[in-house]
């Protein structure tokens, strides 16, 4: 919550995630997203969600197949455009145990422009609620905010 002065003096209080963009998220987000996580249909590694063309909507821009990686997740993400992605981060626990984690990342970099970073900011919840039950959220604005070993797994196994 935050507080704003009025011109009369009183005082209104705003819940900051109540703002909206507007932007809703396809049904094809949320039907493949079950699959994924159920491990159902195509066996994939990855997604890369981005706000469609209109402004209007979050549809799935790029899948990536079971043997892709954590590093092609990255390469696929643009240098200078804001995306959403979801990626099952498989790793050892520090008992030596295999396993894999939901991650979903928000890709903001610094060097996009003013306005979609704004519109991506804004449109988060509504991808996140879409994708229940991911448990690990991860805002990015720059690579070294990626790097596997120094970023992303510390987060993971904190989860494990």
């Amino acid at each position: 919550f935050f507080s704003l002065p009025t011109s009369k003096g009183y005082q209104h209080e705003y819940l900051c995630c109540k703002m909206s963009t507007g932007v809703v998220v396809q049904d094809e987000v949320s039907d493949q997203f079950q699959d994924f996580k159920l491990k159902k249909g195509e066996q994939l590694r990855y997604f890369i969600y981005k706000i469609g063309k209109d402004k209007k909507s979050i549809e799935i821009e790029k899948k990536g197949t079971i043997d892709k990686t954590y590093d092609d997740f990255v390469a696929d993400l643009p240098e200078n455009d804001c995306r959403y992605g979801l990626i099952e981060v498989e790793f050892e626990t520090d008992d030596n145990r295999e396993t894999s984690k939901l991650v979903f990342i928000s890709w903001n970099p610094d060097t996009a422009s003013v306005r979609p970073k704004m519109l991506y900011s804004g449109s988060k919840e509504a991808i996140k609620a879409a994708l229940n039950g991911v448990g690990i959220h991860i805002n990015a604005t720059d690579y070294s905010e990626l790097d596997f070993e120094a970023s992303i797994l510390p987060v993971v196994k904190r989860f494990a």
